[in-house]
């Protein structure tokens, strides 16, 4: 597969008019183009004072069969309703700082699976519930002496397999039965080909049959990029190069979502070609910026946006690590 370079690219489909950036924050915005044109949802998620809810947030974006969208932050699991009623938390030690979540439906329950850098560890925990059913700290068995182990991602096979990438310290990605049974690793830190600068996010890829692995290497230089391993570990492609820094993606159909760190979403169809950008922002100090206040929030304008997921109407939640915990929801355009 080509790659392609989003660099040139970016202006061409932003979609969002130069008018935005000054918008009245209880105006909706519509952002993207095409088929994946999205208007905002002015204050979705907020108290009835217009506060966020959440606290700080770094992390990830998953939603259930019912529709209800959960949301990792500092201080735990966040779960709104459609419409953005806060319905139910988890917090306390178990639940802080997921910095990645996926949602699977099985056979007795839906479960959410995170990967939680701060304690070192992944964890799967049954989504009404909370109730954590499995662990999975660094396996001691894999023959590796690391100074440091920190999960920055997770994902599951469809047979239940689970990958957990440690993208904050050796860019090891290791595998494990559904039991939690270590099977083996791969991928090292560094710069070239076959190599990660930060497996900071990844994903099963269901628009390829067999299934495979899209990673995001989000400071992988001169640019961010996207690559595909197989299930077994061994290298592809290099899928797209020219990003910013890509920290997470979202698959629905022949569509991916991949919020950047630089303040915007890339939006790609199956041949990896843009589709849509959304939210990008004009302000370079603004750009990967954490401390960015509530009170300057701009509507259709993202800061440094972390985590994405889909809902079963095409409806897009993102999340932007900041300080106050930001959390949007974008309506699909029909």
């Amino acid at each position: 597969m080509k790659k392609r370079s989003l660099f040139l690219s970016m202006a061409l489909v932003c979609g969002l008019a130069a008018s935005s950036f000054a918008a009245d924050n209880a105006k909706p915005v519509r952002m993207g183009r095409g088929v994946m044109t999205f208007d905002t949802v002015p204050g979705w998620g907020l108290s009835e004072d217009g506060k966020s809810q959440i606290g700080p947030t770094h992390g990830g974006v998953v939603v259930d069969k019912a529709g209800n969208i959960y949301t990792s932050a500092d201080m735990g699991v966040f779960v709104f309703s459609p419409d953005g009623k806060l319905v139910r938390r988890f917090v306390g030690p178990e639940y802080t700082r997921l910095h990645d979540m996926k949602i699977r439906d099985e056979a007795d329950g839906e479960f959410i699976y995170g990967a939680r850098n701060a304690n070192a560890e992944g964890i799967k925990f049954k989504a009404d519930t909370g109730d954590i059913v499995l662990k999975l700290p660094f396996p001691e068995e894999s023959g590796l002496k690391l100074k440091q182990f920190s999960p920055t991602a997770i994902t599951v096979a469809p047979n239940g397999d689970i990958f957990l990438s440690d993208g904050y310290a050796s860019n090891h990605i290791f595998k494990f039965d559904k039991a939690g049974k270590y099977l083996k690793h791969f991928g090292t830190k560094g710069n070239d080909l076959k190599e990660f600068n930060t497996a900071h996010g990844m994903v099963l890829d269901t628009r390829y049959e067999p299934n495979r692995l899209l990673i995001c290497d989000r400071n992988h230089q001169p640019n961010g990029r996207l690559l595909h391993y197989s299930l077994d570990g061994e290298y592809i492609d290099e899928v797209i190069t020219g990003l910013g820094m890509p920290t997470s993606a979202a698959v629905q159909g022949d569509y991916v979502s991949v919020p950047d760190l630089f303040g915007r979403v890339v939006i790609l169809d199956k041949d990896n070609k843009i589709a849509a950008v959304l939210g990008d922002t004009p302000e370079p100090g603004k750009r990967a910026n954490f401390n960015v206040p509530q009170d300057q929030w701009i509507e259709g304008i993202f800061n440094g946006t972390h985590g994405s997921y889909w809902d079963k109407e095409g409806n897009l939640y993102v999340q932007d690590w900041n300080v106050a915990g930001r959390l949007m929801k974008l309506v699909r355009v029909k």
